[in-house]
Formats: C-alpha cells, structure tokens, sequence
C-alpha cells in the first residue's frame, strides 16, 4: 500500500535545504542572541540575517518584521494588538466570516473586552462582497481583516481592493497570508497590507515559527511582557534555529515559484476533473479559477466527512476535511456555511493539498481509491436514495 500525503495545507515536509541550514543553531551556534559573548554574537548575526531575509522576500523592511511562534499568534496579535492600540479612536472590527479560527477567536475574546465585531460575509465561492465589507464600516472602525487566500476551499480574496477601501478611510488593514506565502507572490507594498501574517512550515519550513509584518508608523499593543526581544514587543527567548529556517524556505520558495505553482495546479486540476467526470454527486466548492494551486475542496453528498477521511487514511491517503486547527471539531465547516453550503453537504466535505513532491501518479491513484470508498459509503448509507443505486454503484455493491 502506497502512503500519500495529500494535506499540505496543514503542514509541509521541512526542505532537506532549510534542515541544514538550521543545524548549526542547534549544535555549535547554540547561544542565545541576548547573552554578550561570541556565542550570543553569532545567534544575533544569524537572526538579524534572517530578519533582511524575509524583508526582501516580502518587499518590507527588517525593522518591519517581527517573528512570532507561527500564524495563529501573527493573526492574534495583529487584531488584538491593533484593537487595543487604537481604541481610542473606536471598537469597531470587520472581518471576513471565512478567516481562520485564529482570527474568529481573537474576535470573540475582544468582543467580551466591549469591542464589536462584523463579520463581512462572502459570496457562494467565499470572496469577500466588497459592497457588503464597505457598508459595514462605520466612523469607530479602526480594523479590517481579510486573509489573502482561504485555508480550507483556497480561495483568493481582493486583498488590494480591501486595502486600498481601508486606506481611504484611515482603517489599519491586516491580510493573513499564511496560506499565499509560498506559493503566489506576496509583496505587502503591492498588496496595500499595513500588517500581514506567515507560519514557517507551510512552506518547507520548520513548526513554532512565524512572522508578523507591521507597517512603519502604525503602533501595535504588545503582545508578550518580560523581555526586550523583538524591539520589545514580544518577550521570550528567541528560537533562532526556527528563525533561521524560516527565512531559507521562504528564500527558497522563491526561487521557482511560478514554475512549482503551475506544476502543482497541474496535479490539483489532474486530480479535479477526474473527481468531477467519474464520482456523481459531488460539489467542489470555492472559486473555480481564483484559488491556490494546491488546494481542491469537494463535498460528497450523502457521506459524512470524517469516514471518508479515516477510510482513505487506511487506504494510504492523507487528507483533511477542513482546517488542520480545528479538526477535532463535529461542527460542519464555517467557511463552507458561510457560503452557502447546506450543512448536511458541508458534513461530507474534504481538502485534497498537493504539494511539489506529490506526482501523477498518486493523484491517479488516489482517485481510484476515492472511487472506490464512496461507492461503498454509498452503499453503507442510509441517506443514499434507493432509486439511485443502479445507475451510480457497480453491480457487486448493490
């Protein structure tokens, strides 16, 4: 039985490239960047180094960036440090209704510190509906959030149209970009970002570490008291040989960026339109064109999600029926919901996430192994109409 990884937009293999380049942190150049001797003087030369990295890669400044433990404390920052820097202009938030639960539960918790939250809400392909977004912003609005592209049905947003509608308004506009870094071109001038989140390992890189990028000029609430580390706003050693990683994936990926983009949307729509011409009864749900290369979402009527997940999971197949952060959750998917989907179909819905490792061959495989689980779901489910089993079930599992 082959053994397929097909979840890529949970996590990333780390580059054999970036391991190297991380070893010495944890060996030889062991030291910690705020101790005054060599060893100190080493692991600083090495973070600022990664810190120049990451800047150029983004189109920022190293005096922009700041690293974090990975995408869920960027996001958490960037909208409570946001809120609370600049409430006293207001307490008003808009974001999308199809953000990552790191977003979602940063809002919830502000929203019991007496700020208000909007959720804007998306069309039936989850982009956001710019006329919508517009009317919900009022004098108090201080924040938009809106990620560049959906971590579940891999969506694109208008991230440039949002930001410049934020920008005439004097609105700080925050894009979670920890699905686009890696494999589309992220650059925070072009897109209008005043702050933008990335996570190491969703691009070959390592677990634990992130970036927050933070616009020159706009003040944040500090996140972590008790040290001094990262111009004194987040306390807390600094994870150099993460840091270090970091930067060389991110420098790595974009060394042929458009060319492992096109290779992976060949897999992805290999792997589509076969779903799509030999399984009925399926929705593949998000933006037909406008999404990431990787990510293909479909919703299997009349099966639930999470036996399709385990029964290709002992098939060799690896893949996710929604948000690796919430994943343990029976709720149908919020992203799914918020497009319209019915609930009953968002239940039997699963992310398929190709990766530049994966071939032609796994995805031809990984069809026909589909094939064959749904057929017996299928047949297994109560839900299934009677009348129908002829025409979609091979004669054996009638």
């Amino acid at each position: 039985m082959q053994n397929i990884y097909f979840d890529h937009a949970a996590t990333t293999p780390v580059d054999p490239r970036v391991l190297e380049k991380m070893l010495p942190y944890f060996t030889d150049n062991f030291g910690n960047p705020n101790s005054q001797h060599v060893f100190g003087r080493r692991a600083v030369t090495a973070v600022d180094e990664a810190r120049d990295t990451v800047a150029k890669c983004i189109g920022a400044k190293p005096s922009e960036i700041y690293f974090t433990s990975g995408g869920t404390e960027s996001d958490n920052w960037a909208m409570r440090g946001a809120a609370h820097a600049l409430a006293n202009r207001g307490k008003h938030l808009i974001i999308s209704a199809v953000e990552h639960p790191a977003m979602l539960s940063a809002a919830k918790e502000l929203q019991r510190e007496g700020f208000e939250v909007t959720l804007a809400p998306v069309d039936g392909y989850g982009v956001a509906d710019l006329a919508k977004l517009e009317e919900a912003i009022r004098p108090d609005t201080v924040f938009i959030g809106v990620m560049a592209a959906n971590n579940e049905v891999g969506t694109l947003q208008p991230v440039k149209e949002i930001a410049a509608l934020a920008k005439a308004r004097g609105i700080a506009f925050f894009t979670d970009a920890v699905q686009a870094a890696g494999t589309l071109e992220v650059n925070v001038k072009e897109l209008g970002a005043d702050m933008l989140s990335l996570s190491g390992h969703k691009f070959y890189g390592p677990k634990g570490v992130g970036v927050l990028y933070v616009r020159s000029g706009l003040k944040l609430a500090r996140l972590v008291a008790g040290g001094h580390q990262e111009r004194g706003m987040r306390g807390g050693t600094t994870n150099v040989p993460g840091i270090v990683g970091l930067a060389e994936a991110l420098r790595l990926s974009q060394e042929h960026l458009h060319e492992n983009a096109a290779y992976v949307a060949g897999l992805r729509d290999r792997f589509v339109a076969r779903v799509q011409k030999e399984i009925p009864f399926v929705k593949y749900n998000g933006h037909p064109e406008n999404r990431l290369p990787g990510n293909a979402n479909f919703s299997f009527r009349y099966i639930e999600g999470e036996s399709l997940l385990f029964s290709l999971d002992l098939a060799g197949i690896a893949v996710s029926s929604g948000s690796a952060c919430s994943s343990g959750s029976l709720e149908p998917s919020h992203v799914l919901l918020a497009m319209g989907v019915p609930e009953g179909l968002a239940h039997g819905s699963i992310r398929f996430s190709f990766g530049r490792e994966n071939t032609a061959g796994e995805v031809d495989y990984a069809v026909d192994r589909l094939k064959e689980i749904v057929v017996r779901l299928r047949a297994l489910s109560p839900l299934f109409p009677k009348e129908l089993k002829n025409e979609v079930f091979p004669q054996e599992v009638k």
